[in-house]
């Protein structure tokens, strides 16, 4: 059931979060001609002559990519934070990074420095490496399992609703103009004031108020507005449960989390799911959709347009894939959503070969474009930050976002640093690279992934158990010890175990 309360904190987090990582990925994309001459301007004003090729697509390469440096620094930052300030209190505290940034990239031809919008594209991928990691954290927590799936994808439908936003003031209609690019980033501010409004009147997460800060009755409260519900009393015994053991075990940190046994394959998971999701070449259409329609032979002022269509796709794949995820599971939307990336990237370089040798190919090679859009979003384009909510417990959720983070920025760097010169090097075999590294993905996934649909943590690590080679009961022993009690003797030894101070020598 979908209460009032769970609907507003999903819709308001996500929007003053996952929009504007969304947002920032397409906004650079139309006015790139326009940045690109201020650029050059504000070069020959300086020094007196003109910025040559190369260095001009350095810059733009490095405007385009710190975006995911920034990201990286709030990826890092992230753990220490949710835990001092909660999940939502972090996403309101974010909005400084996200109107300091829209402050100096709007201001930037005003005052004829492109430094101030590249420390803007870096301060805004703080604001987006924070909102990636605590926006995830959040809905995890407040959702009930069966449809912690749905209100997770909650967060890729915002990502293609702000590309979409993106492409839309783009056009050279509203923004796309040569005066008017400033705006683009201005806008930034409106959804951060929407979040500061209204996410102070919903509560912070159950979890962490009873498993973190111990306060059984705001968790009450807190579980009783958003399942819309009064008897709450069996959600928060499955919560006290996990209590038992958090009440001794102190928050995990990476080095901690990469050591631990029980969760090695989980991590594995995480990390290659996190690196596909970045690698695969989304990011890289987003940033340069622009150029690649103009290779494919589309008339420079039908791009806009055209354009304006991936968006479109984006957000209804987003939309269709969070209706059935509950239905179908996290697992075949993942590998079919790699798998068919595989096929159109093949497609799409065929296209882009042939395609002075036959009229109609460029029209293929749009959608191909669109295919790929539309498979990313059915699957790998949510469901990594569903699962890396899904796989860890309490104490580790915060060091586990942390290490997908790392590696979800630093490959989304990489892609956007890269993809210009990879593009000049292989020409129309670009997309090969990103056609393997889907297949890799699918295949990795297709034989270690397990269904994580309506499981609860300690069922999904059960399922993980022979993989880490740990024991069902040595699993449970870990993350469940005192719930175990087959005789009085185990009750009697525990008892004994808590008198004599060692139940949390034991845990840890």
């Amino acid at each position: 059931n979908w209460s009032g309360s769970l609907i507003v904190a999903s819709l308001t987090g996500a929007f003053g979060s996952s929009f504007l990582y969304g947002y920032n990925l397409s906004v650079v994309n139309a006015p790139a001609v326009y940045i690109k001459k201020f650029y050059n301007e504000t070069w020959e004003r300086r020094y007196g002559f003109s910025v040559d090729e190369s260095t001009l697509t350095l810059l733009w390469s490095i405007t385009v990519s710190i975006f995911a440096i920034g990201g990286l620094v709030g990826a890092i930052i992230v753990t220490p934070i949710v835990k001092f300030f909660g999940r939502k209190c972090t996403l309101l505290l974010n909005n400084v990074f996200a109107v300091t940034a829209a402050l100096l990239m709007s201001l930037s031809l005003l005052a004829g420095s492109f430094e101030m919008l590249i420390l803007g594209r870096i301060i805004m991928g703080v604001d987006a490496g924070i909102s990636l990691s605590a926006l995830p954290m959040y809905l995890s927590e407040i959702s009930p399992k069966e449809i912690r799936g749905s209100l997770g994808q909650v967060t890729a439908i915002f990502i293609c609703v702000g590309v979409f936003t993106g492409q839309v003031l783009g056009l050279p209609e509203i923004f796309g103009q040569e005066s008017r690019w400033p705006y683009l980033f201005g806008a930034i501010v409106v959804p951060s004031l929407i979040q500061v409004v209204i996410l102070p009147f919903l509560p912070e997460s159950p979890r962490y108020l009873l498993l973190e800060k111990h306060n059984t009755s705001k968790a009450e409260k807190a579980f009783q507005t958003f399942l819309g519900k009064d008897d709450v009393s069996h959600e928060v015994e499955e919560v006290l449960a996990e209590s038992r053991v958090q009440r001794n075990t102190k928050l995990v940190s990476i080095l901690q989390l990469l050591r631990t046994r029980t969760v090695r394959w989980q991590v594995i998971t995480v990390v290659v799911t996190m690196g596909c999701y970045q690698l695969c070449g989304l990011n890289a259409i987003w940033y340069y959709t622009n150029s690649i329609f103009s290779e494919a032979g589309i008339n420079h002022e039908t791009i806009p347009y055209v354009t304006l269509s991936t968006g479109a796709v984006e957000t209804v794949a987003a939309v269709f894939s969070g209706l059935v995820i509950e239905r179908l599971g996290r697992r075949p939307l993942l590998i079919g959503g790699f798998g068919l990336m595989v096929v159109f990237f093949a497609v799409l370089t065929v296209s882009l070969t042939l395609q002075k040798t036959v009229h109609w190919l460029p029209y293929l090679s749009i959608f191909c474009i669109l295919a790929i859009i539309a498979s990313f979003c059915i699957g790998p384009g949510g469901i990594p930050f569903v699962l890396t909510g899904e796989f860890f417990q309490q104490s580790q959720r915060p060091a586990a976002f942390m290490i997908a983070g790392t590696v979800n920025w630093l490959s989304n760097f990489a892609v956007g640093l890269l993809f210009p010169f990879i593009q000049g090097g292989l020409q129309t075999y670009c997309f090969l690279v990103f056609a393997a590294i889907c297949f890799a993905g699918a295949a990795y996934l297709f034989f270690v992934l397990p269904e994580t649909k309506n499981k609860t943590f300690h069922e999904i690590s059960q399922a993980f158990a022979k993989r880490n080679k740990v024991s069902l009961e040595m699993q449970e022993i870990n993350h469940y010890p005192g719930e175990r009690k087959s005789s009085a003797e185990q009750e009697s030894t525990f008892t004994s175990s808590v008198n004599n101070g060692e139940t949390k020598k034991g845990i840890v």
